[in-house]
């Protein structure tokens, strides 16, 4: 993989401290810590069912990788506006939502380990957080005075239920094509980061504005393709979900796209067979994730999570030579190598 300006993108020694993630924050930690503080305040609540779920969703908001964007993007040309932190804690409240509400669509019991709202309390009581969530971040914007950036993030925020909903309106699940599954990715996950790191440039580095966004969307393509891979590679213990959770969900994803098309009939029946089955067991899981890495799948979605990962590290040609940027390169590799 080629990083921006074509040398390739910086990796760890065995001899250095910090994990890819923890490098690539290294520069904004105290950002991230005052992202964290604003997220915290706005979930304190007077209703203490409120507050409770506030706390539970603080202790698993994950990695906090799309308020580092933010950060970083602030930071391009070494300067950023205070009003980032506000941005970024929008972002991850917003982010918050959409797995709050994924995990109540999905009926998910678990989450990075940890129980999902749906499973403590309700699904009814969970969907209403998500939109709590939603609206806590609208007002974090309202209260920002920045109408470009509420246009940005309530534009994704349409994006990402609009490819909900798009998913669930799928009646043949093995219909759904590359050009479908691309669409999809681009609504849920690209869509957000690309908004990240354009709320970001406009705190900071205006007039980089367009290239940071096509650097986000490039790279939320390239991360969705991973963590779909993941589900094929990593074990449980690993992503904190059941490893073959999209085939038990009837997902159907890059991988199995692209194996599909490979397959010979009596491997494709027992594709059809798994879908059929509203509740497939571990064994005709495994062996549906053995036909797909067999016929190719799982190396041809490396290659187009490998494309889209070139084609961010080409958006960022002509930043200014600063650590930020250095930051955003390592962030691609921190996306690509998480299945390592």
């Amino acid at each position: 993989m080629k990083s921006a300006g074509g040398s390739p993108p910086a990796t760890l020694t065995t001899g250095d401290r910090m994990d890819p993630l923890g490098r690539v924050q290294a520069s904004v930690r105290q950002g991230l810590d005052a992202v964290a503080s604003e997220m915290e305040r706005s979930l304190s609540h007077d209703v203490p069912l409120v507050a409770q779920m506030g706390r539970h969703l603080m202790g698993m908001r994950g990695k906090m990788f799309r308020p580092t964007l933010v950060l970083l993007c602030s930071d391009t040309e070494g300067r950023s506006e205070t009003k980032a932190v506000t941005l970024a804690a929008a972002v991850e409240l917003i982010h918050l939502a959409t797995l709050v509400h994924d995990d109540a669509v999905d009926h998910s019991v678990l989450r990075r380990g940890m129980p999902t709202l749906n499973s403590m309390f309700s699904h009814q009581i969970s969907v209403i957080m998500g939109d709590f969530l939603y609206s806590t971040a609208l007002g974090q914007l309202v209260a920002a005075g920045d109408l470009e950036a509420l246009r940005a993030l309530t534009r994704a925020s349409t994006q990402m239920s609009v490819g909900e909903l798009r998913q669930l309106a799928v009646a043949d699940h093995l219909s759904f094509s590359e050009a479908d599954y691309h669409a999809l990715i681009q609504a849920k996950t690209a869509s957000l980061m690309s908004a990240a790191c354009e709320v970001g440039a406009m705190c900071g580095a205006m007039r980089y504005r367009e290239p940071l966004m096509r650097y986000g969307e490039f790279l939320g393509m390239a991360f969705q393709i991973v963590d779909d891979l993941l589900d094929y590679t990593e074990r449980k213990e690993t992503t904190g979900k059941p490893t073959g959770l999209d085939l038990r969900e009837h997902k159907v994803t890059l991988p199995l796209i692209a194996a599909l098309r490979e397959m010979s009939p009596a491997d494709r029946a027992k594709v059809d067979e798994l879908f059929a089955d509203d509740e497939p067991g571990e064994a005709a899981i495994a062996e549906v994730s053995r036909m797909v890495s067999g016929a190719g799948g799982l190396e041809y979605a490396r290659k187009r999570g490998a494309d889209y990962a070139d084609r961010a590290g080409e958006a960022l040609d002509g930043l200014p030579d600063t650590v930020a940027r250095d930051a955003l390169i390592d962030s691609i590799s921190y996306v690509m190598e998480r299945h390592a």
